[in-house]
């Protein structure tokens, strides 16, 4: 009996480029860094209130970026967006 194996190996995770790596996730107000680049904004329901998030690319790394606006929450701010 043989074992099926898949021919095509999972992709990676391109690695966070040094500046990437420093920003501070889930905390309203941190920084990002100079070779952000801003792309699209959207409006999302959290809860009662709407808040904006903005997507951001980097430069650098490529990373995808999204930074969430909620000032009634301290833990929203940047997150790497989903795959």
């Amino acid at each position: 009996m043989t074992t099926a194996t898949d021919p095509t190996p999972a992709a990676e995770p391109t690695p966070l480029c040094e500046p990437c790596q420093g920003i501070q996730r889930n905390w309203r107000g941190a920084p990002g860094h100079a070779e952000l680049r801003q792309g699209n904004n959207r409006k999302e329901l959290h809860g009662r209130a709407q808040v904006t998030v903005t997507g951001y690319f980097c430069d650098r790394c490529g990373a995808h970026w999204h930074y969430t606006n909620d000032k009634r929450n301290q833990r929203a701010g940047w997150s790497l967006a989903p795959d």
